[in-house]
C-alpha cells in the first residue's frame, strides 16, 4: 500500500501540484468511480489528507461511495478551471481501502470540526476510504508546450513533454 506520505516523497512535484489545486478549490475534486454496470460515473468530493492517509468519505448513503464499497478502483482529479491549466491539474489512480476503525474515525472527525467547523463528531461514518495510490500524473502548461509529470510506486517521477 502507498500512503500518502510515500507518495509524496516519492513523486514530490505531483504531491505540490496536487496540494496546491486541491487548496485553490476549496478541497473540492472530482472522483471517479465504477457503476455497477461499468460505466464511469463522476461525483464531487472533498478529500483530505489526515494522518499521512489520503481520506475519502462524504455524505452518508452516496452513490460514489457505494461504487467503491464493490470496486475500489477509482481516479481523483482536482477541480479544473483553467482550460489552458496555467495552474496545472493533478491525477492520483488507486483503490480505496475501506477502514471501520472507530478511534480512526473519531480522531478524523474532531480533526475535521477543529479545521473547518463542520460538526461530525457525533456521526457515524457509512463509508471511510483511504487511498491506495496506485499512480499519479499531473499536466502543466509550460511556455509553449506541455509538460505531463508521472509517476508509479517504486519508479519517481518522469516527465513527457509535449509540443
Amino acid at each position: 500500500m502507498t500512503t500518502w506520505i510515500e507518495f509524496a516523497e516519492e513523486a514530490p512535484h505531483i504531491a505540490a501540484v496536487f496540494a496546491r489545486r486541491h487548496r485553490a478549490t476549496g478541497n473540492l475534486c472530482l472522483l471517479a468511480t465504477l457503476r455497477a454496470d461499468g460505466s464511469p460515473r463522476i461525483s464531487p468530493v472533498e478529500p483530505r489528507i489526515f494522518e499521512n492517509m489520503l481520506v475519502i468519505v462524504g455524505m452518508p448513503g452516496t452513490t460514489k461511495f457505494r461504487d467503491l464499497a464493490r470496486d475500489p478502483r477509482f481516479c481523483l482529479h482536482t477541480a479544473t478551471v483553467d482550460t489552458h491549466v496555467g495552474d496545472g491539474d493533478a491525477k492520483l489512480f488507486g483503490t480505496a481501502i475501506e477502514n471501520r476503525d472507530p478511534a480512526l474515525h473519531t480522531r478524523f472527525a474532531a480533526d475535521l470540526y477543529q479545521d473547518t467547523g463542520l460538526d461530525l463528531r457525533t456521526t457515524e461514518f457509512d463509508h471511510f476510504f483511504t487511498a491506495d495510490l496506485t499512480g499519479a500524473s499531473t499536466v502543466e502548461l509550460i511556455d509553449d508546450h506541455l509538460d505531463i509529470t508521472i509517476w508509479k510506486p517504486g519508479a519517481g517521477e518522469r516527465i513527457v513533454r509535449k509540443h
